[in-house]
């Protein structure tokens, strides 16, 4: 099974998926919140193009592992996302993706500028594997 990985942002959503024998995470795309919000053409496409079978959310937790303050509406947009997409969604704790992915791609020689489009896909691609990680482990 192929699963689709959102780290729901409020001007961006990065998207990462799994291979089908659900070991590996690869960062696929970065699309504009309001295009996958709205379920348009760009993000169809990519639903067409992976045929996932289930998405999986980041949602912001506190260090505590507490759900954070945006995570209400984290759960709110992924439900949208997933019930256009006809899709059942899971959540995955993201604490700390986006930190791990800029620390990546800074180890690669990237700029802040150069970072700024591709964070969000990585940070997607970060806890989608950490939770590929853990369902092995069960």
């Amino acid at each position: 099974m192929r699963i689709m990985a959102l780290d729901i942002g409020e001007k961006r959503i990065g998207v990462a998926v799994s291979d089908p024998g659900e070991r590996v995470a690869s960062p696929i795309a970065v699309l504009p919140a309001a295009e996958v919000l709205q379920n348009a053409p760009s993000f169809r496409r990519l639903l067409e193009d992976w045929e996932p079978e289930l998405l999986v959310c980041g949602l912001p937790m506190t260090l505590a592992g507490e759900e954070g303050p945006q995570a209400q509406r984290i759960r709110e947009q992924a439900q949208r996302i997933a019930q256009a997409a006809e899709l059942p969604v899971e959540f995955s704790d993201e604490r700390l993706s986006s930190q791990e992915a800029k620390r990546s791609l800074r180890e690669k020689g990237l700029s802040e500028r150069e970072m700024r489009g591709k964070v969000d896909m990585i940070a997607a691609c970060v806890f989608l594997q950490a939770w590929l990680d853990a369902r092995v482990q069960d």
